[in-house]
């Protein structure tokens, strides 16, 4: 299997501080996972869970309120060890490729594996699509996942900031990228006519 073969879309929302009034010690804690594997251009497996924070479990109004998302549905999410174990089997030891919008998804993982003392389960390569767009379509300032889809003329799947569903809208944005880039590496090859002035070739035998 290629490198680039396997493809993991992963998404995931976390904990947010409500403002002045912040736990001591507070950072953001993964509570959703949205993954989308794609072995050999084809959606393999969809996986879509809440993850129960362990340092600060009592989710802000702020966040609660951004996310759409109850305390009791994360309560009764998996455990962020459950999580990594989950990561280490779609890893699955073969070159992969993980791909998603933003580099904080990856920040919030590796800072979370950290702070449990677990070690990072993804090896492959990273791609941050986000800034893949930023440089393809030379926009100054890093676009929005969901405004991306729409400079399309497309609509993204689902509700934003859930996970499975931007995990998807980020793999469905992934396939329109790289079909522009295929169109401009593989310009239509110019003809004999695109090559020469045809009309100078007609004064010439007719005069």
């Amino acid at each position: 299997m290629n490198k680039d073969d396997h493809l993991l879309f992963l998404d995931f929302e976390f904990t947010m501080p409500e403002g002045k009034n912040n736990p001591k010690g507070f950072y953001p804690e993964i509570i959703e996972v949205g993954i989308v594997s794609v072995i050999n251009k084809e959606i393999e497996s969809e996986f879509s869970s809440f993850i129960k924070p362990i340092q600060f479990p009592i989710l802000s109004d702020r966040c609660k309120k951004f996310l759409h998302i109850s305390q009791e549905k994360v309560d009764e999410g998996m455990d962020f060890h459950e999580l990594i174990d989950l990561l280490k089997k779609y890893d699955k030891g073969m070159p992969n490729t993980v791909i998603t919008w933003g580099n904080m998804d990856m920040k919030v993982l590796r800072h979370n594996c950290q702070k449990q003392n677990v070690p990072f389960p993804l090896t492959g390569k990273f791609r941050d699509l986000s800034m893949e767009y930023k440089k393809f379509f030379g926009d100054s300032n890093q676009t929005g996942l969901w405004k991306a889809v729409e400079e399309y003329g497309k609509k993204g799947t689902g509700k934003h900031h859930r996970a499975l569903d931007d995990a998807l809208t980020t793999y469905n944005l992934f396939k329109l990228v790289e079909k522009d880039k295929q169109y401009l590496e593989k310009p239509t090859p110019t003809t004999i006519g695109d090559r020469i002035d045809l009309n100078k070739i007609f004064k010439k035998y007719a005069t």
